[in-house]
């Protein structure tokens, strides 16, 4: 009797134990990903090492210093829960009637993530609306949302534009990331307006789930429970939302604008499998472009060529100059 005491007191230890290392993993990775982060918390060497990105600099940073020459209009809007959200707006040279949004990375901003991508888009004669995400660059907001949030701050700006411009603009979503998947997710409501016409996703993770899982597994060796499940229930308790609440899979299922998804072959942050799970799950019209030797939101600077010509012929085919 006595050594079924010890077992058990040994063995209720051992849960006590490890429920405290779970709970205390799972802390640590909310405050580390969930609040409000106002510095580049990404790894860079998750897109490229230092040599390539000598090389990517010289592409982003001529562009960066176009764009905050530009005389930008910053505007605001308020989302559904009140937090004012931050924007610039960028006309084209010429009157148009296509304009992108400009949706950006984790603990990025607009004015970062887009600039050269907003070059581009200039070129082709497109207005520019660059966003900061909630509790990102300028706009308000104490948690991130990772899509689940942003997607109703996406459909605000749409709402937004066509508002301002009485219902005329033809709009593209673009997004990197997270902006990818929160352009993706935007996609599934059902009331979308038909304005949207396409949208450009590079590597978008299909969940903040999925995404956390994989890095705990890469980086700890780490199954998703416990420490996701607790995790789950504090972003719930704190954030508002939980890591399963929706996903860019769920919203390929009624998503009927065209797609085009963009992914690095040797992204390792947000594994080229999201990406491709997206492009299978999606009912519109779609294309996948892979972009060889390309790590982590790389893909336009490892080969500008291949992508920028993969974005022309997407926005020729479903969102033509009239």
């Amino acid at each position: 009797m006595r050594n079924i005491y010890w077992l058990g007191t040994i063995l209720g230890g051992g849960i006590l134990a490890g429920a405290a290392a779970a709970y205390g993993g799972a802390a640590t990775l909310f405050n580390r990903v969930i609040p409000r982060q106002d510095q580049l918390r990404v790894d860079l060497s998750e897109m490229a090492d230092m040599d390539k990105w000598e090389e990517y600099k010289k592409i982003i940073r001529p562009k960066k210093e176009w764009l905050m020459q530009q005389n930008l209009e910053q505007i605001s809007i308020k989302a559904r829960d009140g937090i004012r959200l931050n924007g610039y707006y960028l006309p084209a040279e010429k009157p148009s009637k296509r304009l992108v949004i400009g949706c950006h990375g984790y603990t990025s901003c607009g004015l970062s993530d887009f600039a050269a991508l907003s070059h581009y888009f200039h070129e082709l004669g497109f207005d520019c609306l660059i966003v900061d995400h909630r509790a990102h660059g300028e706009s308000e907001g104490d948690y991130v949302g990772f899509g689940i949030l942003d997607r109703f701050d996406c459909l605000e700006w749409i709402r937004y534009i066509l508002k301002r411009f009485n219902n005329e603009k033809e709009i593209l979503l673009y997004g990197v990331s997270m902006g990818a998947s929160t352009a993706l997710m935007t996609a599934g409501f059902e009331d979308l307006p038909d304005n949207v016409k396409g949208i450009i996703a590079d590597c978008a993770f299909t969940s903040p789930y999925d995404v956390f899982a994989h890095i705990l597994k890469r980086d700890y060796k780490l199954p998703p429970f416990p420490v996701m499940n607790i995790n789950d229930k504090m972003c719930r308790s704190k954030a508002g939302y939980g890591f399963n609440d929706y996903s860019t899979l769920i919203a390929m299922q009624t998503a009927k604008c065209p797609m085009l998804f963009i992914h690095g072959e040797e992204d390792n942050f947000v594994p080229t499998w999201m990406s491709e799970k997206n492009y299978e799950a999606c009912k519109a019209p779609k294309k996948l472009l892979i972009v060889k030797n390309a790590g982590h939101g790389a893909s336009y600077y490892e080969n500008q060529k291949e992508y920028e010509e993969a974005v022309f012929e997407f926005v020729q085919k479903w969102i033509p100059e009239k």
